[in-house]
């Protein structure tokens, strides 16, 4: 399929009460309103085409760069193209899942997660502390850095009540996920998530909520899930 004809594929999915409810999520023209169950039937579709997924990302229509996310081959990704990618994320569905995901499962992951964390735009700082918080679910153990990331649960604790709002919000799923994926970390990130307490989170006009870290990595123990890695941070 071409972009025009992803694009008019994308219009009959959409909806004005989806576009009503994302709306409120931060996402602005030009976009469609499509749910993500109907962008996977599309991805189940195209496949992987970074062609089109770049394509479809510049459109600036925010449907169709949640998709790029899903078709594009993350190992095909340079890091100019991912630093693009992020630098035009203007709200979280695509700065905390799409290019955090992509970038999440790219050989660049890591070095840009880090850079990103230091960046002065707050999506950008999101996105590099959802990038972490998806190399870390994927990436076994043994290939991990647990002493920055001891350093990066200690700067969570000391910054996240005055980070900007997204990065909030980033940050605690950061302790969430190591708690939860990296099995020698999860005392430490308990700890951590025992003294940030609860982490306040403009969401707009929604219901969404924050979630608990430290409720929320003792329910996965609990369930004997610590330490069981996801096959890849796209959800591919």
């Amino acid at each position: 399929m071409t972009t025009q004809e992803v694009l008019q594929e994308l219009a009959l999915y959409g909806s004005e009460q989806t576009k009503k409810v994302f709306r409120k999520h931060g996402a602005r023209e030009p976009f469609y309103g499509v749910k993500v169950a109907d962008l996977r039937k599309l991805q189940k579709k195209l496949k992987k085409n970074s062609q089109l997924a770049e394509e479809l990302y510049n459109t600036g229509n925010s449907d169709a760069m949640y998709l790029a996310g899903l078709i594009a081959d993350p190992s095909l990704m340079s890091k100019e193209q991912l630093q693009r990618w992020v630098d035009k994320a203007y709200w979280y569905m695509l700065s905390e899942h799409t290019v955090a995901n992509v970038t999440a499962d790219s050989p660049w992951g890591y070095e840009l997660a880090l850079k990103w964390i230091k960046a002065d735009k707050e999506q950008v700082v999101a996105a590099g502390w959802a990038t972490l918080s998806g190399i870390v679910s994927v990436k076994e153990d043994e290939t991990l850095n647990l002493s920055v990331l001891k350093q990066l649960l200690q700067r969570v604790e000391k910054d996240i009540h005055q980070a900007p709002n997204r990065v909030r919000y980033t940050m605690n799923n950061f302790v969430i996920a190591l708690g939860c994926y990296v099995s020698g970390l999860t005392e430490m990130a308990k700890k951590t998530a025992g003294k940030i307490g609860a982490v306040h989170v403009n969401m707009g006009e929604t219901a969404c909520k924050v979630p608990q870290a430290l409720a929320y990595i003792e329910k996965v123990e609990g369930m004997n899930r610590i330490g069981k890695k996801r096959k890849s941070a796209q959800g591919n």
